[in-house]
């Protein structure tokens, strides 16, 4: 061990089977004094010797001076076992020395309080305890040796030069034992006021506020940056609720009481004397059933997400009005349009007449023209419901072949037109489901329209229906034109499309998003593959029974996304914390223990004003 080691205040973990106990440091002192003690002994002993004394006397002081010279052995090994033993030594060596001397009656007899004089030394609270022990049992000892008058007194020198040799010694090694105990005494006193400083310091100039409340919402303590805004002559009379805007006073107290009930509770409010600013608190419950809360200002992080509310109120507006325009213009449409479409069909197939061959050409081009506008503003009438929450589903129970068949009756004409071939592969046994036959319909339909739109002449198509469990897949596979990766994370949104301009214009970017929306109100989901130039695989799966619920449609709101970097409030994530707290398992004030004992005598105010 080295010299420096001496004069720590903390030694290393104990051995002798305590691991983790910690033993004050073995310092110097306390060897010195030991050893001072050992040449003492030994000094008088020589002084003694030249009376001469007799050998009950020597014997003695020599009993006397081991226990100094043993305290060596604590500088090889320190512990708690080590200590104790020496303790005994002590005992020992003073029943000895007394009891040759002629006991409680002898000249050393208040060398009995010697065990008591060595703890003092080790400055160790359960070794004073020990040592209080060992003396009165060294004392007991010493007045039965005295009664037994089986040890004879030394002669009136030997006993007047011993009496000066034990109360110097006892004088002197108690002043220099307690003047070191006093010492230590005093450096952890200021090392503890030190501490209580800095800690008072650390929460006197943190950013924010730390107040302790009693049940009533009273202010005990404050300590820290005053929030701006805040009203400190009401906080500190009124109480917290007073600090608070009118309007949020109830909010204030009802998060009181939950804090109380509860162990936690977080809420936010407008100061009283300042509209313009906002105060997030967050309550806690003490082990001592007070309240300890956080309060800081949160004026830019308030303001910054009630501008992202407003943002998203506007957008939600914007998308509804655009939603019902769509709807009431596609049904203002249709109407002349179906008029379009039923004259230039008596046209083109010259019900009342032939035509000129010029003008058969024009009303079949008005009629495809037609058609092709009525499939488009059909999609955005039908997404148009979707989107404002108002498809509804007629389920019935029917047999999944039959909508599917339908559907493949109806794209057969258009693919014999590009000479693509329809492969269908379907169940023989009856495949019975509970959803809506029309929803089912225009899901195949419209993944048979774009596989047929998008597939080149001399493709094919495949169809496969089949049944896993409780699902039924719905599978569509061309060899068509097939979509890029950096389209196929977009494919499936409202109104987006992939490909060149060309093909752009042959639809509205409404299929995919329709059949997707569908899915989801049937209970199942879409999954979309596809490598360009190779073809397009789409597997629609739905449940076998579908409930009466119809679940809401997750159609995303066209809001601005928040720029990267941009932190969370401390509001939301407060409420999100207190979410997470009500649904764990564990107590709430598992985290609170207790409350140390240099924080109860903080009783003042310590409150700084917003630095600007």
């Amino acid at each position: 061990m080295s010299l420096k080691a001496y004069f720590q205040d903390e030694a290393p973990n104990a051995a002798e089977g305590l691991p983790g106990l910690r033993l004050p440091g073995l310092r110097l002192s306390v060897v010195v004094w030991h050893l001072c003690w050992a040449g003492y002994c030994l000094f008088g002993l020589l002084g003694l010797l030249l009376l001469p004394a007799s050998p009950l006397v020597i014997a003695a002081l020599v009993m006397i001076t081991v226990p100094g010279a043993a305290c060596v052995i604590l500088l090889s090994r320190d512990s708690r076992f080590m200590r104790q033993a020496l303790m005994w030594v002590w005992s020992l060596g003073a029943l000895l020395a007394v009891g040759l001397t002629g006991g409680i009656s002898g000249p050393l007899a208040v060398w009995c309080a010697l065990p008591l004089l060595a703890a003092v030394v080790l400055n160790q609270r359960t070794l004073i305890t020990l040592g209080a022990s060992l003396a009165f049992g060294v004392t007991l000892f010493a007045i039965m040796i005295s009664v037994w008058h089986g040890i004879k007194l030394p002669d009136e020198q030997e006993g007047f030069w011993l009496s000066v040799i034990a109360n110097v010694s006892i004088v002197a090694g108690l002043g220099l034992a307690v003047l070191p105990a006093l010492r230590m005494r005093s450096e952890r006193a200021n090392e503890a006021e030190d501490t209580r400083d800095r800690l008072l310091k650390m929460l006197t100039e943190q950013p924010s506020l730390l107040i302790c409340l009693d049940g009533d919402g009273r202010v005990v303590a404050a300590y820290g940056e005053a929030p701006a805004g805040l009203d400190l002559k009401a906080l500190l009379q009124l109480g917290l609720p007073a600090s608070a805007h009118v309007p949020d006073r109830m909010g204030v107290k009802a998060a009181i009481e939950t804090a109380i009930m509860e162990g936690r509770a977080d809420i936010g409010f407008t100061p009283h004397a300042a509209m313009d600013h906002y105060v997030l608190l967050s309550l806690r419950k003490g082990g001592d059933d007070r309240l300890y809360g956080v309060m800081h200002d949160a004026s830019l992080s308030h303001a910054h997400e009630a501008s992202l509310e407003a943002a998203r109120i506007e957008a939600e507006s914007l998308n509804q009005g655009k939603t019902q325009f769509l709807a009431s213009m596609s049904h203002e449409l249709r109407t002349p349009l179906n008029a379009v479409i039923g004259f230039s069909d008596i046209m083109r197939l010259k019900m009342f007449g032939d035509l000129p061959p010029k003008y058969a050409e024009y009303a079949q081009l008005i009629w495809e023209s037609g058609q092709h506008v009525l499939d488009m503003i059909n999609d955005v009438l039908d997404m148009s419901k979707i989107e404002a929450q108002k498809y509804e589903l007629t389920l019935e129970s029917f047999d999944m072949r039959e909508p599917v068949s339908a559907a493949l009756r109806l794209i057969r004409g258009q693919a014999h037109e590009k000479t693509i071939d329809i492969i269908s592969q379907m169940p023989e046994m009856t495949l019975t489901v509970t959803a809506d036959k029309r929803a089912i319909k225009q899901i195949c339909l419209n993944l048979l329209s774009n596989a047929v739109k998008f597939t080149p002449q001399g493709g094919d198509v495949r169809l496969s229906l089949s049944q896993r469990e409780d699902v039924v897949d719905i599978v569509i596979t061309d060899t068509g034109i097939g979509i890029s990766a950096e389209d196929l994370s977009r494919i499936g949104q409202p109104y987006e499309q992939s490909g060149s301009a060309e093909l752009r214009a042959m639809g509205t970017g409404l299929g995919l998003s329709i059949v997707k929306a569908m899915a989801h109100l049937l209970g199942g989901s879409m999954i979309l593959s596809s490598r360009l130039g190779e073809g397009t695989t789409v597997t629609v799966s739905l449940p076998v029974v579908q409930t009466d619920e119809q679940p809401e449609l997750p159609m995303p709101v066209p809001v601005q996304p928040e720029p990267q970097g941009v932190v969370q409030s401390l509001e939301a994530f407060a409420r999100a914390a207190q979410n997470a707290t009500r649904h764990a398992t564990h107590n709430p004030l598992e985290d609170i223990s207790h409350t140390p004992d240099s924080l109860s005598r903080f009783s003042d105010f310590v409150i700084r004003p917003p630095k600007s």
